[in-house]
């Protein structure tokens, strides 16, 4: 099976700063560092270090080779990622706090320049058993999750960033919705439903430091794991940690629990580095740390 990925590709600039700035005030960075990012990219990086096969769906800008070529590096199949002249690579300006906690400002740039034609030829070799992962940082969302369903495929979207309409449009389609608690109620409240009864088969709530939840809303069935306590440096990427080892499980066949559990323990390694992908823990790395943290 595989995990074919329509998904973002940023380049990432950190500045560690001590404080965020609020109106009308300059603050100095304490450190300057640029990586590979984007949550498409975060979440496929992890999802390939969780062991599956990784299609990468997406576009960068001529200047972005180089994030496509580390994407390649990190485990992951860069084939379907097309270079487009007509815009730059998408990038994010990332503050991070002395807690590990961070604000972020991203422009799509060529994320939003992905060809529907492109989305058609990635899938044109997927199987009923593989799986679309999409995020909404990315155009052609509602598109592909239709395609992969037509071909039999299990649709994953991770709604974020969170827009209400964007989510609306895609939940049609999608077989597992993946949320952090805050944009689950806001989606239940604009729907004017609770938040068991969303019309999609499964969701996956994220609860930051205390661990994620599972629910199947055919049949009722709920699974929550704690995340164990760790010492924050950089909060980044973890979201996307968590929801690329979330799918890697399932895309190999373990049992939910059990991909409850790596997914947790992944994003809480995660977050005790510095950095985005390339801090993204290896299958090993987060079973050895789930045996330290018993």
């Amino acid at each position: 099976m595989a995990i074919y990925n329509l998904g973002s590709i940023n380049i990432d600039w950190f500045y560690r700063v001590d404080n965020c700035p609020v109106n009308g005030e300059t603050v100095a960075a304490t450190g300057c560092v640029n990586g590979l990012g984007g949550k498409g990219a975060n979440q496929s990086v992890a999802a390939a270090r969780a062991g599956s096969v990784v299609h990468h769906i997406g576009s960068v800008g001529g200047e972005g080779v180089w994030a496509m070529e580390q994407l390649k590096a990190m485990g992951v199949d860069a084939t379907h990622v097309a270079i487009e002249l007509a815009g730059p690579t998408g990038h994010a300006l990332i503050f991070v706090t002395p807690d590990g906690e961070n604000r972020i400002v991203i422009y799509p740039g060529a994320n939003r320049m992905i060809e529907e034609a492109d989305v058609k030829t990635a899938l044109a070799r997927a199987k009923a058993e593989d799986m679309l992962l999409m995020q909404n940082e990315t155009n052609a969302q509602v598109y592909a999750a239709k395609l992969a369903r037509a071909r039999g495929m299990r649709v994953v979207y991770s709604a974020a960033p969170f827009q209400l309409a964007a989510v609306r449009e895609a939940m049609p389609h999608v077989d597992l919705l993946a949320v952090n608690e805050v944009e689950a109620q806001q989606l239940a409240e604009a729907m004017g439903l609770a938040m068991t009864d969303l019309p999609v088969p499964e969701l996956l709530v994220t609860h930051g430091a205390k661990g994620a939840t599972w629910y199947d809303l055919k049949n009722g069935e709920m699974l929550t794991v704690p995340a164990p306590e760790v010492d924050p440096v950089d909060t980044t990427g973890a979201g996307d940690t968590f929801v690329g080892y979330f799918c890697a499980g399932r895309d190999q066949g373990v049992e939910t629990v059990e991909c409850l559990e790596l997914a947790v323990n992944a994003a809480a390694l995660k977050v005790t580095r510095d950095g985005t992908s390339e801090a993204i823990p290896t299958l090993p790395e987060v079973r050895l740390f789930l045996e330290e943290s018993r």
